[in-house]
């Protein structure tokens, strides 16, 4: 069992291996149809695994274009950082999308939807709090 220290380098330096492998490494087009960012790398206690989380901007046809192209290069993925990180078991590698970004900017949204949406005459209860406090 690795240290917690250890496990966030090798997961850093996996993380900046991969991004470096998706701007000059894989030539599939496939993995090129939506814009591919790594956003995250959990690495097991063991290290012999790896979930690279990946966020892809584009129509949800780019995306699985992608996620299909980024899984058939896996092996790819693997046989690099196995010759660049020079571990004594280069980890299996499993690409994940990241959905996070979207679920925020649909949060966003929703917030300012519900804010746009108030009613100018209603306060809210901090307003109506401060009112009853004020000296007449």
């Amino acid at each position: 069992m690795a240290t917690s220290r250890r496990i966030e380098r090798v997961a850093s330096m996996i993380k900046r291996e991969v991004s470096l492998m998706l701007l000059n490494g894989i030539k599939d087009d496939r993995v090129g149809a939506g814009m591919v960012s790594v956003t995250d790398v959990i690495v097991s206690g063991d290290l012999q695994h790896t979930k690279i989380f990946v966020s892809i901007y584009g129509s949800d046809e780019a995306k699985a274009e992608t996620m299909e192209g980024l899984k058939s290069a896996t092996s790819y993925v693997r046989s690099q950082l196995g010759q660049r990180l020079q571990l004594r078991r280069t980890p299996e590698v499993i690409f994940l999308e990241d959905r996070s970004l979207e679920r925020g900017d649909k949060m966003l949204i929703l917030l300012n939807q519900l804010s746009a949406d108030r009613k100018p005459g209603i306060l809210d209860p901090e307003e109506e709090f401060a009112e009853d406090e004020s000296p007449d």
